[in-house]
């Protein structure tokens, strides 16, 4: 089994590029079914959930096409299958993006219930809400989800709760439905407007988009298109976070600082410096971080998906921090492979109440989950001494090129796959 072996306590200096956004990737991809013309997609990360998806996508007839590692050319045209139950896609959540794409073009979708991390309840009951508004009927059954409609006609649409899926999905496939649709109290994060953004640039007619109301036209057909997705301002803020507590220094390159703001307020807060410019963020840590108390919250509030990155980050702070986690209910998971590495951190409930230490010591250890794999490998990179990290299949479901990236930043990183490759690594570092 592959794992990360880490030699901490080296400070992360340099620059790195982010790539695109994995969040909005996977919805905007699912959406390029919804016309039967040529879409061009480019800064599309080449991570383990996109290519189950663009695979998942190819059984059912989308022929698809690589221009590059980046570039993906897509065409719908021959789509006759309206069941997706590919095995590997029940490994990830994006999979739903597919029924209101198939919803609202082909008006009838059959796919398999998602699954992707561990981290508490994400049910899709906004979903189903959303899409019997606009007409259609939808039945589970054996895993999978079925929705089928003889046509879909717009609705006043109000969310009983901010779901960014739910948001998406329903976007889509009130965007081919009959008349107006009005989405409120929908989310509001970024590739929510990227989604959006993309459909319009296919002839869709979304309004509002990063705001808590949202207005569709429906349209009966939309057109090829040439799209660039949004830079992942997930990955952009585990590196703003690696120099955190790493002490180091380290530009990230291909981000729009826009959408860092509520990291960057913290990150300033706990003691760090950080510089904006038009496309890039610098972070700073020079001196010893400070305590700080977290929520996190739908956008523009702290991502719950940066919730493992602060923690780690606060466990290595002065004074006493308390995290609350209003998301996912079960997003601490983490904690007890932190806890091997001597952070303190007691959790109850939704809240881990932090009491800084002077320093982490490498431990063998396991990601949970996506986000909080990063997050150890942040700690194992800040700890003293060597670190083995399993389960990495998680990170690299939505980080691409994790170890290179941080190697190229001064991290003694390597994925070993025994003892020889653990032998080489050893040599590496001395």
């Amino acid at each position: 089994m592959e794992q990360y072996v880490i030699n901490g306590g080296t400070p992360l200096v340099g620059e790195v590029e982010i790539g695109g956004a994995k969040n909005a990737a996977l919805p905007i991809l699912a959406a390029s079914i919804m016309t039967d013309e040529t879409v061009h997609i480019d800064n599309v990360p080449d991570v383990r959930d996109v290519n189950v998806l663009l695979t998942a996508m190819s059984h059912i007839g989308s022929l698809i096409k690589h221009d590059g590692r980046h570039r993906v050319t897509m065409n719908s045209s021959n789509i006759r299958n309206m069941v997706v139950e590919d095995e590997n896609i029940k490994k990830i959540r994006a999979s739903y993006y597919l029924i209101g794409a198939m919803l609202g073009k082909y008006k009838h979708a059959e796919v398999t219930l998602p699954g992707g991390c561990d981290i508490g309840c994400r049910a899709i009951d906004q979903h189903i809400k959303g899409f019997r508004a606009l007409g259609a009927e939808v039945s589970l059954s054996h895993g999978m989800i079925r929705t089928r409609a003889e046509k879909l006609v717009g609705s006043h649409i109000y969310m009983d709760v901010v779901s960014v899926g739910a948001t998406i999905n329903i976007m889509m496939a009130a965007s081919m439905a009959e008349g107006k649709t009005i989405i409120e109290n929908a989310a509001k994060e970024p590739h929510v407007v990227d989604v959006a953004n993309f459909l319009n640039s296919c002839g869709a007619n979304i309004k509002g988009a990063g705001t808590d109301v949202i207005r569709i036209k429906g349209v009966s057909v939309l057109h090829g298109t040439d799209y660039t997705i949004i830079p992942d301002q997930i990955e952009a803020g585990t590196y703003m976070f690696a120099a955190a507590v790493t002490k180091g220094d380290v530009t990230v390159k291909n981000v729009i600082p826009k959408h860092l703001e509520s990291i960057s307020a913290k990150l300033m807060e706990i003691g760090c410096e950080v510089k904006e410019e038009d496309d890039c963020v610098r972070v700073v840590c020079s001196g010893p971080l400070k305590h700080s108390h977290v929520k996190t919250l739908p956008y523009p509030g702290f991502p719950t998906d940066m919730q493992p990155q602060i923690t780690v980050a606060l466990g290595l702070s002065g004074g006493t921090s308390i995290v609350t986690e209003s998301i996912f209910e079960n997003r601490f998971k983490y904690v007890d492979e932190l806890t091997r590495m001597g952070a303190n951190i007691k959790v109850e409930g939704n809240t881990a109440i932090i009491d800084g230490v002077h320093k982490y010591t490498g431990a063998g250890i396991s990601a949970p989950d996506l986000r909080a794999g990063a997050a150890l490998v942040l700690a194992a990179l800040a700890a003293e001494g060597e670190s083995h990290l399993d389960n990495i299949a998680y990170i690299q479901r939505g980080y691409e090129d994790f170890h290179i990236k941080l190697a190229g930043l001064g991290a003694q990183i390597k994925i070993v796959e025994g003892e020889q490759d653990y032998s080489k690594f050893k040599l590496m570092t001395g």
